[in-house]
């Protein structure tokens, strides 16, 4: 009787260590994406016409040529890249500063994407 139950004991330890490890392995690993914010630096276009400007020591430039704007006359910003999160602080010609969170979802020599907290994404190609 005590062979008897110390084996249904040891069956049903196996049971849950064998259930622990099904649960265990089924969890998904979840890693966090970190961009090089070196690939960052240099000047960016979307479209023809809008144009971001990062340089290394996080300041940058933006500007509209559509708008007649040109890169001498662009609103600044600083900028921060936090893993996958970029923000963009604009500063405001008559007082303030405007933020601007982007999660990068692809950065690489020649293209960046980023989406903003409403979904929508943008797609940038670097200026040689």
């Amino acid at each position: 009787m005590k062979y008897t139950l110390i084996i249904k004991i040891l069956k049903f330890s196996l049971l849950l260590i064998g259930f622990a490890f099904i649960i265990n392995s089924c969890k998904k690993e979840e890693t966090e994406v970190t961009f090089d914010e070196n690939l960052l630096i240099g000047k960016w276009v979307t479209g023809k016409t809008i144009f971001y400007k990062y340089t290394s020591d996080h300041n940058g430039l933006t500007w509209d040529t559509n708008d007649d704007v040109t890169e001498a006359e662009a609103q600044k910003y600083t900028w921060n890249l936090n893993k996958a999160v970029l923000t963009q602080t604009h500063i405001m010609e008559i007082g303030g500063n405007v933020p601007k969170v982007y999660t990068i979802t692809s950065l690489n020599a020649t293209s960046l994407v980023y989406k903003d907290n409403f979904g929508n994404v943008s797609t940038f190609t670097k200026v040689p």
